[in-house]
């Protein structure tokens, strides 16, 4: 019955739409869209974007693979119609979100890649459009679409059907306003359900936190949750933080407000604001320095130190770290007063400086 399905041509496309539709249609009802601060760059980044991606970019590459592949092994072009439909699902699929966690971690982590990826992090709303906000160029190089056509020639196009139909599933209910884990967490009945579900698909709460703005909220987490599909590939790298709760803002730090064309087609159209990571002459600047800063705080407040030693606001944290490995350190005043904070970035009781500094030339 189920391989029956997925032999209707473009299933996948139309159940996607479909999906959207759904999620459309409830945010629409629950008000979201009518009070939405989206502006016209924001419309046009994530439904263009979208477009593009279902029309253009994923046609393109399925269709760049068929091509190489009829000339360079025209004989694979069936071999994987031969094999169980379960293991090819299970292979295309547990491939294809741990390519993903992997370049999506590193689009945090590389300063070019966090380019193309910034846009997804500018949108201070959350909503199910918001899945695709990225660069056209984050997106042609991305190597799971570019597994989907590879999967797809060798005629597993059935599995990558499902698997697309799954994915977007998740993918856009866990970006959506429609927040379906929250009664999970505030019923004590049901809260063992979503503590096993949240171990294997990205819910709401779980993604939310990778949007949220700071960690000083005790939520959000921007440098942690990479998770696509599935969250077991962050419980496996350490990078996984899980939350009953939603962040208190979303967005960037230093959010500049890119325009679309700017944000989407970077780096062939760059910025004119000097102040953005994407304008030409935009350059990060090491402000750490070998003296300790005394500083001002209050016991029990939360503050992050800047461990990338790039911060406009040292020694705390203004989110120049994104585009680096480098996370910001959450800690609490212990006590209202000054104290000595590292600025050098080698302390071993960080945030606080431990005279480390001394030993540099």
């Amino acid at each position: 019955m189920l391989q029956q399905i997925l032999e209707i041509d473009n299933i996948d496309a139309y159940l996607v739409i479909g999906i959207l539709l759904l999620f459309g249609t409830i945010e629409t009802i629950s008000g979201f869209l009518l009070s939405s601060k989206r502006n016209k760059h924001d419309w046009i980044q994530e439904i263009g974007s979208f477009f593009a991606l279902s029309t253009l970019i994923k046609p393109a590459i399925v269709a760049t693979i068929f091509f190489t592949g009829s000339i360079l092994a025209p004989k694979a072009a069936s071999y994987l119609t031969h094999v169980n439909f379960l293991i090819v699902f299970l292979v295309y699929l547990l491939i294809d979100d741990v390519l993903q966690y992997w370049y999506h971690r590193s689009a945090h982590e590389n300063a070019f890649l966090w380019k193309l990826h910034r846009a997804h992090h500018q949108a201070e709303e959350m909503g199910f459009f918001v899945s695709y906000r990225n660069a056209a160029l984050y997106y042609l190089m991305m190597p799971n679409i570019w597994w989907v056509g590879f999967i797809t020639f060798l005629g597993g196009g059935k599995a990558v059907a499902l698997g697309l139909i799954l994915k977007q599933l998740v993918i856009i209910s866990s970006h959506s306003t429609i927040k379906w884990d929250k009664p999970f967490y505030q019923n004590p009945v049901l809260k063992p359900i979503i503590r096993l579900l949240e171990r294997i698909i990205i819910t709401p709460a779980f993604h939310h936190a990778h949007h949220g703005k700071s960690k000083l909220d005790s939520v959000s987490d921007p440098n942690g949750n990479f998770g696509n599909m599935f969250s077991i590939w962050d419980q496996l790298f350490g990078t996984a933080t899980f939350t009953k709760s939603y962040p208190a803002s979303y967005g960037l730090q230093n959010n500049t407000n890119d325009k679309w064309a700017e944000a989407y087609l970077y780096p062939i159209i760059k910025s004119n604001n000097e102040q953005s990571e994407l304008a030409a002459t935009f350059k990060k600047v090491k402000t750490s320095t070998a003296e300790p800063l005394y500083v001002a705080l209050e016991k029990d407040t939360k503050y992050l130190f800047c461990q990338c030693g790039l911060s406009n606001t040292q020694p705390f944290c203004d989110g120049s770290h994104h585009g680096t490995k480098f996370k910001p350190l959450l800690f609490e005043g212990k006590r209202n007063g000054t104290v000595k904070l590292c600025n050098c970035k080698l302390s071993k009781v960080k945030p606080y400086c431990d005279n480390s500094h001394l030993n540099l030339p």
